[in-house]
């Protein structure tokens, strides 16, 4: 399939609005999920093939991650030496991501992040998802009374293998990282929920440029829709955070699993049988 048609009509414009803000919503009220909905959403409602929507996505979860790990390095939560590890790995390999995606056929595509948002369902359904699996001593431990975490070189190449995993699957399926990188923290270091969500928005805009990047060296990046797209997930991550203290995180966890099993149906459906 070709970019989409420029300049864009104003329908189009709002529609692209309206998923981009849904994509920074539940990125604020989970510290991931906006890639993971974003593209299956842009597959589904404008009809395009997974080497754009993924790019796109890619785009918005970036730009409102940026916006997301600006915020928590004011409020003193973003890991940044941690950021900067996942981050590094990440970018070395979503490269190779993208160029997998280029050479897969869509309906294997397709069918991959089907499994993918499975599996994203079973992982924010359970009911204990990362605290009762922890190790008793983490890789990466973060002292009491201290603000940063205390480096070793396990800490390192744990933090470095995390970050390859995100990165892959960034640039393959367009999703960010954040479903990698969030029960990762929460299972191999000591740190609260709002720092491992600082960090991972933090990594996904890192890992996003090096993925957006490879994507435009392919010709797959329709720019002018992405843009409002990338924006209005901005506006929903600002406006998440404020609804974020409103709602249980368990609540949140099982309603966006439910959400995920569906989209995952819809994907599936239209990678064996055609559009839906």
């Amino acid at each position: 399939m070709e970019p989409l048609a420029l300049p864009l009509a104003l329908p189009l414009v709002a529609s692209l609005g309206g998923l981009g803000f849904v994509v920074g919503l539940l990125m604020a009220l989970t510290g991931a999920g906006g890639g993971a909905l974003g593209v299956p959403l842009l597959v589904l409602t404008l009809g395009l093939p997974m080497q754009q929507a993924a790019p796109m996505a890619l785009m918005a979860v970036g730009l409102a991650g940026l916006v997301g790990a600006v915020l928590g390095l004011r409020d003193q939560l973003l890991r940044w030496r941690a950021a900067l590890m996942i981050g590094a790995a990440g970018m070395l390999v979503a490269p190779l991501g993208v160029a997998l995606a280029q050479r897969l056929p869509q309906a294997l595509l397709l069918s991959t992040f089907a499994v993918f948002m499975l599996y994203t369902a079973w992982r924010m359904g359970r009911s204990a998802p990362a605290q009762a699996a922890r190790p008793v001593q983490p890789a990466c431990v973060r002292p009491d009374g201290e603000l940063r975490l205390r480096w070793t070189p396990r800490c390192a190449a744990v933090l470095a293998r995390v970050g390859g995993t995100a990165g892959l699957f960034s640039g393959l399926l367009g999703v960010g990282g954040g479903f990698v990188i969030v029960p990762a923290l929460d299972r191999h270091t000591n740190l609260d929920l709002r720092s491992i969500q600082a960090t991972s928005l933090s990594v996904i805009a890192l890992v996003s440029v090096s993925g957006i990047a490879a994507a435009a060296s392919h010709g797959q990046l329709p720019l002018q829709a992405a843009l409002p797209f990338a924006a209005a997930s901005v506006v929903g991550l600002l406006a998440g955070r404020r609804l974020a203290p409103r709602f249980s995180a368990e609540l949140m966890r099982r309603g966006f699993a439910v959400m995920a099993v569906g989209v995952a149906a819809l994907v599936l459906w239209r990678a064996l049988l055609g559009p839906v």
